[in-house]
């Protein structure tokens, strides 16, 4: 009888000779033994399968699966069909893992069968200077702990890292995995499932070096470029607004600019109303600006009475809206969402 391992390890790999070792030498150090790896060359033309291979002849852990390249969302799914475990982690081959992580993962979802998928904080492997918007970004997702936050929060960004996931096998045969398009497919998949109610947490150990290299498809492909973001926010944000907004199909936008505007109008195609732009600059207050009027804080109906979407991007600026927010009696999740 084939006995399954608890945890599958999934691990796309394209080009990816530089990075791998360190990779696989962090999973194969894991303190549990309970696991495989499935990892998937998405046709490589570098030395990508031969160290596949001569790590696979060392650890009968490790199953290689060769791929023609199509791109890391047919490697992902390609590695979720193989998986036996019932739990899967996803790991990139950029990065590396504490190795107590696959342990604590699997025991937090043994103890909390409500919890559909557990991520961890991770470290952030890159340069601070060069790289700081990047690094931010790290720090953002690592304030986000609990399931609340991740659920209020999933709208500004994806608001986990990618190679810090575990989840339950069943989801993806259910809800299906990841789709290939014009649009950064891990963040469609995650809202897809927090939309169909799969319960999102993050223990609070930092087990995942999260590293940043030049290669990385965020910085290199246009499915990932902000307006991408945007596209697959749209859709899903539409979703929870007719779900939660008492004053659907109407909302305030917070910030009157070019890019604000541009990014809410996105909504309009999926049913949502705007009723005005809310602004703090005294030269657009009293505009009206494509139909609609831009407004001051002050003049919104107060909270229970609207539903603002924060679409302000610059730089500490969420931080200082929901303060403000707060100050007068609004509530996140029930009188306004952040979406920038």
């Amino acid at each position: 009888m084939t006995r399954h391992p608890t945890v599958s390890v999934v691990l796309p790999a394209f080009d990816a000779a530089q990075s791998l070792p360190a990779c696989l030498d962090s999973l194969l150090a894991q303190d549990m033994d309970d696991f495989e790896i499935i990892a998937v060359d998405d046709g490589s033309t570098d030395d990508t399968a031969d160290i596949l291979n001569r790590h696979a002849r060392r650890d009968e852990r490790l199953h290689v699966v060769n791929a023609p390249h199509a791109g890391v969302a047919h490697a992902f799914n390609t590695g979720i069909a193989q998986a036996t475990g019932r739990y899967i982690a996803r790991m990139d081959a950029d990065d590396v893992c504490h190795p107590s992580r696959l342990r604590l993962q699997a025991a937090h979802l043994d103890a909390n069968h409500d919890t559909g998928l557990v991520a961890c904080r991770v470290a952030f492997g890159g340069c601070r200077e060069t790289c700081a918007g990047y690094a931010h970004h790290v720090d953002w997702t690592n304030t986000l702990v609990s399931a609340e936050d991740i659920a209020l929060n999933r709208f500004v960004d994806l608001p986990f890292a990618n190679p810090a996931v575990m989840f339950r096998a069943e989801l993806a045969e259910r809800l299906g995995g990841a789709r290939d398009g014009d649009f950064p497919e891990d963040y469609d998949m995650w809202l897809r499932w927090l939309d169909a109610g799969v319960r999102m947490e993050k223990l609070p150990q930092t087990l995942v070096t999260w590293n940043d290299p030049p290669t990385r498809l965020t910085r290199n492909d246009t499915r990932y470029d902000p307006e991408a973001f945007y596209r697959v926010k749209a859709h899903y944000l539409a979703r929870w607004l007719a779900a939660h907004n008492p004053q659907h199909p109407e909302v305030y936008v917070l910030g009157a600019g070019r890019p604000t505007r541009r990014r809410a109008d996105m909504l309009l195609a999926h049913g949502v109303a705007i009723a005005a732009y809310v602004d703090v600059d005294p030269k657009k207050i009293g505009m009206v600006i494509d139909g609609r009027p831009v407004i001051a804080h002050e003049d919104l109906p107060g909270p229970g009475h609207c539903f603002m979407l924060s679409y302000v991007a610059n730089r500490g600026a969420r931080e200082r809206i929901a303060r403000m927010l707060a100050a007068q009696g609004y509530a996140i999740g029930r009188d306004y969402l952040p979406a920038a």
